[in-house]
């Protein structure tokens, strides 16, 4: 295995605190959202998470497609990802939809079904959260 690249960054203050990477590159404050008794209006962890996570497949979505010949229309992923409770437990669940209008359904769904077993977001998380994808044309 050959390791292309590693992001470090490191957080102080946990959810009400600020993140930075090792580089430089990324540095912001970071804050509880308002649905979970925080002030809100910064990033929260999950935000960052669906950020990485929807340009890591959409990424993968594009590689496929080329891959099979398959011209992708303009097009957008949107990850979504909830932190939910169950008593003490906490845990993550997410979403992603492929938008491609004008591209057929079965066609788009395949292609997002493949993104979905490459991507490595996906992969990584694959059997730890619950993921759903739907894809609209």
């Amino acid at each position: 295995m050959d390791t292309l690249y590693t992001a470090t960054v490191s957080n102080i203050g946990g959810r009400e605190g600020d993140v930075k990477s090792l580089d430089g590159v990324l540095e912001m404050d970071i804050r509880r959202p308002v649905e979970m008794h925080g002030k809100g209006g910064k990033p929260n962890p999950e935000m960052l998470f669906a950020a990485a996570y929807s340009s890591c497949y959409n990424g993968a979505l594009m590689a496929v497609a080329k891959k099979k010949k398959v011209i992708l229309p303009e097009h957008a992923v949107e990850v979504s990802i909830s932190l939910n409770q169950d008593g003490e437990s906490m845990f993550l669940s997410g979403k992603i939809v492929v938008k491609a209008p004008g591209m057929e359904h079965d066609q788009l769904q395949q292609l997002a079904e493949t993104a979905h077993a490459v991507c490595p977001y996906s992969k990584a998380v694959k059997g730890n959260m619950d993921m759903k994808i739907e894809v609209l044309v």
